[in-house]
């Protein structure tokens, strides 16, 4: 915790993030999203362990998907040399798209110094919300549990728009089916997505971004990521563990976690030193995805560090050799 993270460690990290979309890239539209899930997670492991960095992930995502690998929460990643740090990935964001061939795939991961990233326990999901900093000081605990209208009315007023202006980004299950219709009463509009949660949030959190809310229930180790984004975007966040079983539920309850807390971006992560990288694996509306050409490949990544509130557009090009 007293070693200062390098500025450069920002641009180091984007090269996990370009390794997993290299990898996820080649498994685009095939339908087979679990392999492709696996060698994306590999690359991005394998990059992970080339960076001076005493790492360790907070929280993976074998609760949710009941499937484990060297990116599970708590396992040990980078050189071992260096600052310690809390570590976020996500190899492949919207797998469920990739599979489909959809637009707006991405590999995200972030890192902060160690111990100022909330520890969730055994949560799996978390009801969330996310704004750009436009909005950021209107946001209320209560919208979190109000009407969708009188938040959207909020978030207008905060905008200078009219409600039917604002678009509202929700994954497409069941569990949101009530949110939607209200949404779409209040006269918003949606961006319905399968999956995709952390794109969802740096579209809401991005300056002039083509989202002007994300809502809805999703994962806790995507709403970790998504506060990282936000809180480097100056954006605003409110997020509630929201068990999704009675299994889970009993689990949470046995952690001592606080079902009625609502948390901001500031109490997900305490420190102002966030360096958070995402790679387009797919074509979409702030990433380009991966190109291949023969034994060349190009890739788009998005750099954020939240302690200069600096973001850089970054494209790369490789060459592989026979």
């Amino acid at each position: 915790m007293n070693e200062h993270p390098p500025r450069n460690l920002a641009l180091d990290l984007v090269r996990v993030t370009e390794a997993a979309a290299l990898a996820a890239g080649r498994w685009m539209g095939l339908g087979e999203m679990d392999k492709a899930n696996e060698e994306a997670g590999l690359a991005m492991w394998q990059a992970l362990n080339s960076l001076d960095m005493d790492g360790h992930i907070v929280v993976g995502e074998e609760g949710r998907l009941g499937i484990h690998s060297n990116l599970d929460s708590g396992e040990p990643v980078g050189s071992g040399h260096g600052p310690a740090m809390d570590v976020l990935v996500d190899p492949i964001d919207g797998r469920d798209l990739l599979a489909r061939g959809h637009p707006d795939v991405i590999s995200v991961a972030a890192v902060a110094p160690r111990g100022s990233v909330w520890d969730p326990a055994a949560a799996i999901y978390m009801d969330k919300m996310i704004v750009n900093r436009e909005v950021a000081d209107a946001l209320v605990p209560e919208c979190l549990d109000a009407p969708a209208a009188w938040t959207l009315a909020l978030i207008a007023r905060a905008k200078g728009k009219s409600v039917r202006d604002l678009v509202v980004f929700v994954l497409d299950r069941p569990r949101h089916e009530d949110l939607i219709r209200e949404i779409r009463a209040a006269g918003a509009r949606t961006m319905l997505r399968t999956d995709g949660e952390v794109i969802g949030a740096l579209m809401a959190a991005s300056p002039r971004g083509s989202v002007d809310v994300m809502m809805g229930i999703g994962g806790v180790s995507e709403a970790i990521l998504a506060a990282c984004a936000t809180k480097a975007l100056a954006g605003g966040m409110l997020a509630r563990v929201t068990p999704q079983s009675a299994t889970e539920l009993e689990a949470v309850q046995a952690a001592g976690l606080d079902l009625r807390r609502v948390l901001t971006c500031d109490e997900i992560i305490t420190s102002n030193d966030i360096f958070f990288a995402a790679t387009g694996i797919t074509n979409g509306s702030l990433l380009a995805g991966v190109h291949y050409h023969g034994q060349e490949a190009e890739t788009q990544s998005l750099v954020v560090r939240a302690e200069s509130r600096t973001r850089r557009f970054i494209r790369s090009e490789y060459w592989f050799a026979e």
